[in-house]
């Protein structure tokens, strides 16, 4: 996958995807993201797959490396 020219990965997201990204940046679970969203850990392990995929991330720990270095935590 590669990203759209002028656009920061987190931007290539959908609103649900990035929704989910800023949950997983502040250190909730896929379980707990799964609660408060009402949808099944199932659910939430795909679109955190996606995600990781589509900003070219390894892992969650790389995805709040992000999410801190381009300030997107309040």
């Amino acid at each position: 996958l590669s990203i759209p020219d002028g656009k920061l990965p987190h931007e290539t997201l959908s609103n649900r995807e990035y929704q989910i990204f800023m949950l997983l940046a502040s250190a909730k679970s896929v379980a707990e993201i799964a609660g408060i969203l009402k949808l099944s850990a199932k659910t939430i392990s795909t679109y955190r797959s996606r995600i990781l995929e589509k900003m070219h991330l390894d892992n969650n720990a790389e995805l709040m490396r992000y999410a801190v270095k381009k300030n997107l935590m309040q």
